[in-house]
């Protein structure tokens, strides 16, 4: 059996994470009681109903302070009894998390007549700090919004493992913003633009003679060489911290041309090393 437990903040996503595992065939179960996992075994998991090959438990503070402390020991309790578990922990700033509540209007968990949210929060993470430093991989959900949370774990349960990184490389253009949730943002605005040739404005930086374009172009080789060259060097560091995802966005003006163009083409370099790699273009779809 595959469980993976699914813990975090109230308001950084932790719903969004088992109903999309829920989605991918994991049998999903949300606020456990701890004490269904008392005995810490195969046999104990079966006998109260849950023999699936995946499993996802939601955990968090609801659950009772005292009773989370011991957690990661029942984790480790469960590996030993030969239960594959891994453990997901999902963050996200406290002033990101504070918005959140303000713009749905939902009660924090912890906030009382005599806690207000601010005080709540840091509650919540006060509880979840020991299980957050257990966690087998952690996401940060400040940036990122729920597709690309859905394609974060989609990523790392479906194709990912321990030590793999998935790559979200997307083309934007900076006149309609720059994409939230980036790790590393790069502006192609230097380089030749085929905006300006009549035969190659209506197109994309997908299109053969925008391609063809850019392979004559030795600034545009340069650029894109230093880019695969930084990446080659930097995407390990990053798996092997066990990061979970790593979002890199190119932009140009408009977002059809020369960041779309380099999107395709550092792609194509990544997943000679890297699986998933997602390409996302912005502006043309």
């Amino acid at each position: 059996m595959k469980l993976i437990i699914v813990s975090g903040l109230a308001g950084a996503g932790k719903s969004v994470v088992l109903q999309t595992l829920e989605d991918i065939g994991y049998f999903s179960i949300d606020n456990l009681p701890l004490a269904m996992l008392r005995d810490v075994s195969a046999s104990t998991l079966t006998a109260e109903g849950l023999d699936y090959e995946r499993l996802a438990l939601g955990i968090d503070t609801r659950a009772g302070r005292e009773r989370l402390a011991d957690l990661p020991q029942r984790i480790d309790n469960l590996r030993a009894a030969g239960v594959d578990v891994e453990l997901m922990f999902v963050t996200a700033d406290p002033g990101t998390i504070l918005g959140r509540f303000d713009q749905t209007r939902r009660r924090h968990p912890l906030a009382t007549a005599d806690l207000a949210l601010p005080e709540a929060i840091r509650a919540d993470r006060d509880a979840l700090s020991a299980i957050e430093d257990s966690a087998d991989v952690t996401i940060d959900t400040s940036r990122t919004n729920i597709h690309e949370l859905r394609d974060i774990v989609r990523n790392r349960v479906e194709s990912g493992q321990p030590g793999s990184v998935a790559i979200l490389l997307q083309s934007f253009g900076f006149k309609h913003g720059i994409p939230d949730g980036v790790d590393f943002c790069f502006d192609a605005r230097c380089l030749p633009n085929p905006y300006w040739d009549p035969e190659l404005r209506q197109a994309t930086g997908r299109d053969p003679g925008v391609a063809a374009f850019f392979e004559a172009d030795q600034a545009t080789q340069t650029y894109l060489a230093d880019l695969s060259n930084f990446f080659e060097t930097w995407l390990p560091a990053f798996a092997h911290g066990d990061r979970a995802y790593v979002t890199i966005a190119i932009g140009c003006t408009g977002g059809n041309h020369r960041s779309v163009y380099l999107v395709e083409q550092l792609a194509k370099s990544c997943r000679a090393h890297y699986e998933p790699v997602i390409v996302r273009h912005n502006e043309i779809g």
